[in-house]
């Protein structure tokens, strides 16, 4: 069941919301705008807050599902958050689009809602602290994401491994970001 599930996952984390509204609305294709990066952050810059909006709840939505859908079935944590981690893989390197994907940010987001609602909780304050602060969304990504750490270390160890291995997936994928930020060359909102 594990193997179906996670395999699901990321058949679900492939659908790229971005590129879909975009087509769907006749808009640019986010990959070839903008940052190029096919998430809502891009969609705000390319097509406007309504796109923006429905891209951010899909990409949550299918990093949530697949979480609920292994809890309903009886796996573990661990296992659900395994089955969570292959949704966001299906978002960072989608089978549908050439395995061009997006940053992975809203999809862990709902990935973590699932796993562990307090520790999303956590990371979303961390994130508009860090947003109101900075205006930039990749600063407040980097932060958010693995300030859940101690948090599930804590209270959800089993969590912790999934959760680790999510952490540096965000890392490596905002990787020209960070070079960006050290440079003083990152967007601002």
């Amino acid at each position: 069941m594990f193997w179906l599930l996670a395999l699901l996952a990321y058949l679900l984390g492939s659908l790229s919301f971005a590129i879909l509204l975009s087509r769907l609305a006749g808009g640019p294709d986010p990959r070839i705008s903008g940052s190029g990066n096919p998430g809502a952050t891009n969609m705000l810059r390319v097509a406007g807050r309504r796109l923006a909006i429905l891209t951010l709840l899909g990409d949550l939505l299918k990093g949530l599902l697949p979480v609920l859908i292994a809890q309903l079935s009886g796996l573990s944590l661990q296992e659900q958050a395994w089955v969570g981690l292959a949704a966001v893989v299906g978002h960072l390197y989608p089978l549908y689009f050439r395995l061009r994907g997006g940053k992975g940010v809203a999809t862990a987001a709902g990935m973590l809602l699932g796993v562990y609602p307090p520790a999303a909780l956590l990371a979303l304050g961390a994130w508009l602290l860090t947003f109101s602060m900075t205006r930039t969304s990749s600063l407040a990504a980097l932060i958010a994401t693995p300030l859940t750490l101690p948090l599930l270390a804590w209270q959800q160890p089993a969590a912790l491994l999934p959760m680790s291995v999510l952490t540096g997936l965000i890392a490596w994928r905002h990787r020209g970001n960070l070079r960006d930020l050290s440079a003083g060359r990152e967007r601002h909102f």
